[in-house]
């Protein structure tokens, strides 16, 4: 009787100990880590690119003259479209002008294929051209990236988002 009182003493321990070590770590603090993101996601938002539904949209807000940030801004959009490989073509990129000037020919020819529009009433948080947005292919605002992102890590976040989306 008392090898049967065991067992169940244990079958019971098995079972209860998740819920009573998780209650305590919760009560002291702990914290699995930091996220494992590099942009910063923010609360979603829908934005007017129905044009573009469907697909992972990069969008970079800059002046029409675009100076070297801009530029490099269109060159990681660019590189990180073309890093993805096969699922590339998952991914739009847009260039959204922010004031009436033509964009400089040179320019044009180093971000080809992105999109380019003019500014349409988009509420983006933050100020705009410190960032790369990303939207989603149900045209929801949900991420951005920091002032001169690291290329290698914004692959890594749209290689995540690529494989876990079954949109786009």
């Amino acid at each position: 009787m008392s090898l049967l009182r065991n067992k169940l003493l244990w079958v019971a321990l098995v079972c209860i100990a998740p819920l009573v070590l998780g209650t305590a770590a919760y009560l002291l603090g702990w914290s699995p880590g930091a996220p494992s993101n590099y942009g910063e996601l923010i609360p979603p938002r829908v934005v007017p690119l129905t044009e573009l539904r469907g697909k992972w949209v990069l969008v970079s807000f800059d002046a029409g003259a675009c100076d070297a940030y801009c530029e490099r801004k269109l060159y990681i959009m660019r590189q990180v479209r073309r890093a993805q490989g096969k699922e590339m073509e998952r991914i739009e990129r847009l260039w959204v002008l922010t004031d009436a000037a033509k964009p400089r020919a040179d320019a044009l020819a180093a971000s080809e294929g992105t999109r380019i529009s003019r500014n349409k009433n988009f509420d983006f948080p933050g100020n705009t051209p410190d960032h790369i947005y990303v939207v989603d292919p149900l045209g929801n605002l949900m991420m951005r990236f920091p002032r001169d992102p690291d290329p290698s890590r914004v692959i890594k976040d749209l290689q995540r988002l690529l494989k876990v989306s079954r949109f786009g």
